[in-house]
């Protein structure tokens, strides 16, 4: 018995369709994977499975064993999500309650659909972080989820979604903010969750190597239709439609030219500590060490790659640089001649403008209630406050162009736009400054393949036009290896490789690094 069919599923917001037409099919233990650019239609497709398009028109028919989702009650329609389909949302950050701890958040999945007590389930919720990948699960059961990396945010989604053992899961780029290690250990998962419990997967993502590696057949979409259905190799080995072979073809490669020799140093650290204190009990406290006394330096027009696992501090480093970050911080810091690790908030203030960042969310650093030109059009507002409104709109319709979005978008909100066009939106507010320096954390890590060579290519030109230093935070190493001059490699806060990236990525010394890389390249294989 086929365990969902869809047929004729079209969606309306308005008078926009989303979805137009889409026709496909699941079988129980089946692995599907819908591919397909930004907007093409992929996640709004998903979440009419599971009735969460409440806003929209929303025709066709979409069938699970046999019972008609549409037609379905409200009452119906909570009883079936989570238990028989669950999702991996996309944005972890979001979708997570900010108020309970992450334990309880799983735990109230099993509470609810499999009856367990509090305590059962509370034991079983840490059981699910130890499978998904988590150190100490018990220990971050009990965290809350602004105090967990990107990549263990999205893995306690994965270990909620997997809790109930659904039949079908649905899984909205489940490995976005993941590192490579990871990816495997999460592919490893759920082809054996998948084989044990004859789970059924929908897989929406951008990223090809995960699909080859992972998925029985393909359904590519674009412009709201599937175009394309085919058992995987077929797909990759014969794509029929000229959009599939489009996708196929892009990849990242070589795109930044050497750096001027003996560039003057744009950003220096020297023994730069981050540590947090966190609280053990009533009276007592422990120290963390997120970041053990580095030292580094970034030229101008240069990019330095930071790589490593989730938690393994580049993000504290990133930040800690630029006087962002909210840990215990120690050492010097000189950016362009000012040494601003001993500059009050102040004297720091005009130096910001040459300091940007693109953050690894874009959805939870666009403001929801501001327009697009608003959010791009603020920092030049702030720096630069003798522009005109005038001046100022063609400034932010210029940085829109500038990274692939039309002016006519800057009326519309954050939540108007796919995940791809809202990080797009993030890079232009950074890059409307024309800064010195931006850090960039996992810039790309929300974008198909498509997007992201333009982004990465947008990057690239940039650098080479007004001789921007990047600092460039990523778990892809195929990223990293277009991208970075030198790369760093990072584990539990300390550097344990670094140099030119093509020696590094070629030949790595360290034991860890050639785990990196391994990790990789079964990605790319399996």
């Amino acid at each position: 018995m086929t365990l969902l069919q869809v047929k004729n599923l079209s969606v309306r917001f308005g008078s926009a369709t989303v979805v137009d037409d889409v026709s496909f099919t699941i079988q129980p233990g089946e692995k599907f994977a819908l591919v397909g650019e930004s907007g093409s239609g992929k996640t709004v497709s998903a979440l009419s499975l599971m009735g969460l398009t409440p806003d929209a028109r929303t025709t066709g028919s979409i069938q699970f064993e046999g019972q008609e989702i549409l037609q379905m009650s409200e009452p119906a329609l909570r009883s079936l999500r989570g238990k028989d389909i669950a999702m991996i949302f996309q944005e972890p950050m979001t979708a997570l309650n900010p108020l309970f701890t992450i334990g309880n958040q799983i735990a109230e999945v099993l509470m609810l659909h499999e009856g367990l007590s509090a305590r059962a389930a509370a034991l079983r919720a840490v059981t699910l972080l130890d499978k998904t990948g988590i150190p100490e699960p018990a220990r971050r059961a009990l965290s809350y989820p602004h105090q967990l990396s990107g990549g263990q945010r999205q893995r306690a989604m994965i270990a909620m979604a997997l809790a109930c053992k659904p039949r079908l899961l649905i899984a909205d780029e489940p490995t976005t903010a993941l590192d490579v290690t990871i990816q495997v250990q999460i592919l490893e998962l759920l082809n054996q969750l998948q084989r044990e419990e004859k789970m059924a997967v929908l897989m929406i993502t951008h990223d090809l190597n995960l699909v080859k590696s992972f998925a029985d057949r393909v359904g590519v979409m674009q412009h709201g239709r599937l175009i394309e259905t085919a058992d995987t190799q077929t797909l990759f080995d014969q794509p029929r439609e000229i959009y599939t072979r489009s996708l196929l073809a892009s990849h990242a490669k070589r795109m930044v030219s050497e750096p001027v020799l003996d560039a003057e140093p744009l950003l220096t650290g020297s023994q730069v500590r981050c540590s947090f204190f966190i609280r053990q009990g009533w009276f007592s406290q422990r120290e963390f060490v997120a970041v053990d006394s580095l030292d580094i330096q970034l030229a101008r027009g240069e990019t330095l790659g930071i790589v490593g696992e989730s938690g393994s501090g580049k993000s504290t480093l990133g930040m800690a640089l630029l006087r962002l970050s909210v840990a215990q911080t120690t050492g010097e810091i000189d950016f362009n001649g000012h040494p601003i690790s001993r500059m009050d908030s102040d004297k720091l203030r005009p130096v910001r403008a040459q300091m940007q960042v693109v953050f690894q969310d874009p959805f939870a650093s666009l403001s929801p209630r501001q327009t697009i030109e608003q959010i791009v059009g603020e920092g030049l507002a702030l720096h630069q406050p003798s522009l005109s409104q005038a001046e100022l709109r063609t400034a932010v319709a210029s940085g829109l162009k500038e990274v692939g979005l039309s002016p006519d978008m800057m009326q519309r909100y954050p939540h108007e736009f796919s995940g791809g066009q809202r990080q797009r939106i993030a890079i232009a507010r950074a890059l409307v400054l024309k800064p010195a320096l931006i850090l960039l954390d996992e810039p790309t890590s929300s974008l198909d393949v498509s997007v992201q060579y333009q982004v990465l290519e947008l990057l690239a030109n940039l650098q080479k036009k007004y001789g921007i230093a990047y600092l460039f935070i990523s778990h892809d190493l195929a990223v990293i290896r277009a991208m970075a001059h030198r790369v760093i490699v990072m584990k539990n806060g300390k550097v344990l490789e670094s140099g030119k990236t093509d020696e590094v990525l070629s030949s790595p010394q360290n034991s860890y690094t050639q785990k990196l890389l391994a990790a990789a390249n079964f990605t790319l294989a399996a």
